[in-house]
């Protein structure tokens, strides 16, 4: 019977002996192992109560006013209007807009065009006359893809006195914005 009950006292004694040494301050060897686990814990339980108690954000008030775009190809005018020219099946749409780049009517009577494409080796004229509702010029469908020409532009006034003049590359309709249907 003594030899049974020998190692429960050894352990009892060595379970004493560990509290002591802890009472009186003698370090334990920590493994960093050890130590991560520990403090993953403590990380734990500061963080779990603290995002448990937050309240819900109050959502932020969506603003209204998002910035207009303008269509197609944006071309800046001397007097801090836009234009915005695309190109809709075969026809040119010049649109114009105010300096907040909102459309407004156009102050051009009609405008003319000209460029060289790819596939046909003379230069291409059209007009650009007012379209039925007013609010940009339209030409007549002779625009043919592949887009890949410099067109220049005339802008008149209802007297026919040239008001503005200005060339666009049409490769940059492939960056533009898309266009609203």
């Amino acid at each position: 019977m003594g030899g049974a009950a020998q190692p429960s006292q050894d352990l009892y004694r060595g379970e004493l002996a560990a509290r002591a040494d802890l009472s009186q301050g003698v370090a334990m060897n920590l493994t960093p192992a050890v130590v991560k686990s520990l403090l993953m814990a403590a990380a734990i339980g500061m963080v779990v109560p603290i995002t448990a108690q937050t309240a819900p954000k109050p959502a932020a008030p969506k603003q209204d006013k998002a910035k207009p775009k303008i269509e197609g190809i944006t071309i800046p005018r001397s007097d801090g209007r836009f234009l915005g020219l695309t190109v809709d099946g075969v026809q040119f749409k010049l649109r114009f807009y105010d300096a907040e780049k909102k459309p407004e009517t156009p102050d051009a009577m009609r405008a003319a065009a000209r460029w060289v494409a790819v596939n046909v080796k003379a230069e291409q004229r059209v007009v650009l006359n007012l379209s039925d509702d007013g609010t940009m010029l339209v030409s007549p469908g002779l625009v043919r893809p592949p887009l890949t020409f410099r067109a220049f532009f005339t802008l008149f006034s209802a007297k026919g006195e040239v008001m503005e003049a200005f060339s666009v590359d049409l490769k940059d309709l492939a960056t533009a914005p898309a266009t609203a249907p």
